[in-house]
């Protein structure tokens, strides 16, 4: 059954989604997690409990994708799950400013929140891009999705430094607020974009072309398909690497480099900026043809691990470390290295059978998921253990740091393996991975 394409423009609505979710996730993963372990000096296992819980919660996405798959409108499912974000960020925001007087309560309503937070970005990240998967042809599926995580980064970047600005000088009553602010705006955004945007199709056209089989049956179809399956297990390790150390930066330039939440947080921001960059990187130099997918992922865990080293050698070195600029070497290598894996996966998603794109992708978003609640409590739980072990908290660190950048040169290798050099070379990165028309500043068509 033939189903209507979904445009640049409508790509670009989906894209202000994405924004909005990334804003609201980036203050629970950074900002929260910040004050809980500086501000009022709880150890950095909790944030990364809390982390845990809330992408172990997301083992549900290949449920929701299944749900969606057999639904005549995705939106709904996109909408809802950002209802439940927002709810879950603001929560999140109250749990923490009430750990300052009552710390058991605030932990006990954090969980709650933090479980809200996993289930919205369940529901609405896994049913959006299988829309996107859906509804682009093969040949921009790349492009599109390009675009749709440049504009969550984007989102990162905006919401990380707008909400460093107003958060000094700091308040448990100002960080309610301004997440209070940030999650209504962003559930606001959703809407506008999403609003008309699968009324335009025909009802009938958006039913599956084939009766939707028992979730248990349809995850069994998929997981016997060896190219699937190995993709799964590639995901899962590149990001315990890729996640390890997303939880001690913020608390790391607060403890060796003396860093306000504010500042900080606005440190994130630079890391996501330089995260945008790359990603932006990729795909111009995909679109002429330079480098093919193996290249790029294979690159990109290379100079994540040289950039950790970085880090560590700014835990032993200090105020003289020009931090910023490594943060954001950092961010670049990591994004360019999620762009080539976005291609893939979007590949991937389209290759099966017709209507399981969203169980495909939330199958991949559940491996992300376990492995990214596996990096937190690695990360966080190392720097616990390297600080207990160790007076000087930056040789602490930097060994965390210089761990992660194994994990991150162990991803470079299993990498290798996950699609063959002849058959990575035969196919350029252009092709899949194409931000077309980033060079003229517009979305553009396919290469």
């Amino acid at each position: 059954m033939n189903v209507p394409e979904l445009r640049w423009r409508g790509v670009m609505r989906l894209g202000l989604v994405q924004m909005a979710l990334g804003a609201v996730v980036v203050l629970a993963t950074s900002t929260l997690n910040r004050v809980m372990v500086v501000e009022l000096a709880l150890p950095a296992l909790l944030p990364g409990c809390l982390l845990a819980l809330h992408y172990a919660v997301q083992v549900s996405r290949p449920r929701m994708g299944h749900g969606s798959d057999g639904s005549r409108r995705r939106s709904p499912w996109i909408l809802g799950g950002m209802a439940v974000l927002a709810g879950g960020g603001v929560l999140a925001a109250v749990a923490t400013a009430w750990m300052g007087s009552a710390p058991l309560a605030g932990m006990l309503l954090a969980a709650v929140a933090f479980v809200l937070i996993g289930l919205g970005v369940a529901a609405a990240g896994t049913s959006l891009l299988a829309l996107l998967a859906s509804r682009v042809s093969p040949q921009r599926r790349a492009g599109a999705a390009t675009t749709v995580w440049t504009m969550m980064i984007a989102g990162f970047v905006v919401t990380a430094g707008g909400a460093g600005a107003f958060l000094d000088p700091y308040s448990p009553q100002r960080l309610v607020m301004v997440s209070l602010v940030v999650s209504a705006l962003a559930l606001l955004l959703a809407f506008v974009a999403l609003w008309g945007l699968e009324d335009a199709v025909p009802a009938a056209s958006q039913v599956p072309a084939t009766p939707q089989p028992p979730f248990r049956a349809a995850l069994r179809e998929v997981w016997r398909e060896p190219q699937a399956r190995r993709f799964t297990f590639f995901v899962f390790v590149s990001m315990v690497a890729f996640s390890a150390q997303d939880l001690i930066l913020e608390p790391f330039a607060g403890a060796v480099f003396g860093y306000t939440p504010g500042a900080s947080t606005q440190l994130a921001g630079v890391q996501h900026g330089g995260t945008l960059a790359g990603m932006l990187l990729a795909a111009l130099a995909g679109r002429h043809g330079f480098g093919s997918l193996r290249q790029w992922v294979i690159g990109g865990c290379i100079a994540s691990g040289a950039a950790l080293i970085g880090l560590a050698a700014a835990g032993r070195i200090g105020m003289g470390w020009p931090l910023a600029a490594n943060v954001f070497l950092l961010g670049t290598a990591t994004g360019a290295f999620s762009i080539a894996a976005i291609g893939s996966m979007m590949r991937l998603a389209g290759e099966g059978r017709s209507g399981t794109e969203g169980l495909r992708l939330g199958v991949w978003g559940a491996a992300q998921a376990v492995a990214f609640a596996a990096g937190g409590l690695v990360g966080t739980g190392a720097s616990d253990l390297a600080r207990w072990l160790l007076a000087d908290v930056g040789h602490a660190y930097a060994l965390v740091f210089l761990f992660e950048a194994v994990l991150f040169l162990g991803a470079a290798q299993l990498a290798a393996g996950v699609e063959p050099a002849t058959r990575a070379a035969a196919t350029p990165l252009r092709r899949r991975v194409a931000l077309s028309g980033v060079a003229n500043g517009r979305p553009g068509a396919p290469s």
